[in-house]
């Protein structure tokens, strides 16, 4: 019995390596937009517009938010959508709005004390940013309505890329290194970066993409899985539960996510 288990422990491992993520295309909705924020799991489009609108669109409505004298949106987290933030980095602000797309709070940097020059922004939990901070190249999880740093995380010592977070995790792409965080700032996991140049997260999956492909980061796992799915240029991507969405020439193509 002794001499069986490597071999068993030997298959068991060609045949955890054979798994494979596929993408299958499930349909595709017609969207005019500049930038797709985010799509819930009742079909709401969160997006901006080209003149720089924000637009939240259900199955009977469309609600809009705009803001000119803040320029461009930089980004729109919609994970929280009793708490969307939008990022405006040329005037170093971020809006948050509630489900109505009713300004609740702006926050603007500049007039903070210490003063903090930030680049990227995501949702943390209850009122809380992770906030990239470009002078010191830190994370910052701070708190709008107390005006608080509740904590700071190790300088990175790379260009950051990309972030996204939820409640419970925050992850940090940088052009060395994927860094992932608990909501409490302590690094999880910090796994190489081999060509990766954004990501889209949604509970269970972390997807990263590399020029025109998609891989995975499968929950508690440390092995990156290229997801199969059909060639295409990805202007935009996003993932909601099991659900891939890519966004090209104003198609937003909703694919079923799968374990093979």
């Amino acid at each position: 019995m002794q001499k069986l288990m490597p071999l068993f422990f030997f298959f068991s491992l060609i045949c955890f390596s054979q798994e494979q993520i596929t993408a299958t295309l499930k349909d595709s909705t017609k969207v005019e937009a500049k930038t797709i924020s985010g799509v819930d799991s009742f079909g709401t489009l969160y997006y901006t517009t080209e003149n720089n609108s924000f637009q939240k669109k259900t199955k009977d409505t469309i609600i809009t938010y705009s803001n000119f004298q803040l320029g461009e949106i930089t980004s729109a987290n919609t994970f929280n959508p009793l708490r969307i933030n939008l990022f405006y980095r040329d005037f170093n602000t971020v809006v948050i709005l509630d489900n109505r797309l009713a300004e609740i709070s702006k926050i603007d940097f500049n007039t903070i004390q210490p003063y903090k020059n930030v680049s990227f922004v995501s949702s943390g939990y209850d009122n809380t940013l992770w906030v990239f901070n470009e002078d010191f190249q830190y994370l910052e999880l701070y708190n709008y309505k107390a005006n608080k740093v509740k904590l700071k995380t190790v300088s990175v010592q790379s260009k950051v890329l990309d972030l996204k977070s939820d409640y419970n995790y925050c992850y940090l792409l940088t052009e060395n290194y994927l860094y992932v965080y608990s909501y409490f700032g302590s690094l999880i996991q910090k796994i190489k970066n081999t060509g990766f140049d954004a990501l889209a997260f949604s509970k269970a999956h972390l997807i990263l993409k590399k020029d025109e492909s998609l891989f995975a980061l499968m929950k508690n796992s440390t092995e990156i899985q290229a997801i199969k799915h059909p060639k295409l240029l990805i202007k935009q991507f996003l993932v909601t539960n099991e659900t891939l969405y890519i966004y090209h020439e104003n198609l937003l193509r909703h694919y079923q996510l799968k374990i093979e």
